[in-house]
């Protein structure tokens, strides 16, 4: 499975409940019963008018079935062929 960040404008869903919220992760969840394993959901971070969650996919094709599913609606989708993070520096 490839990785992928997906952004959504969602306007004002960092003022968003705890409850709306949980509505926005029930349909997604929903969604991935749905599909099954070509898809799976890492997290996402809710930042203004914007979310960016991260997938594992098959490809984009899934992630569009997911977001038709859910209702959630996509503004970009980026392959991430790469994570570095701190401990890349000890190699």
């Amino acid at each position: 499975m490839k990785r992928f960040m997906i952004e959504r404008d969602i306007p004002g869903i960092g003022d968003f409940s705890v409850t709306e919220l949980c509505g926005a992760a029930r349909a997604s969840n929903q969604a991935l019963a749905t599909l099954g394993p070509i898809i799976q959901w890492q997290h996402s971070y809710v930042a203004g008018d914007k979310t960016f969650c991260v997938y594992l996919a098959d490809g984009e094709e899934a992630i569009r079935q997911h977001a038709s599913l859910s209702g959630i609606p996509i503004a970009r989708i980026t392959e991430i062929p790469q994570i570095i993070d701190p401990l890349t520096a000890n190699n």
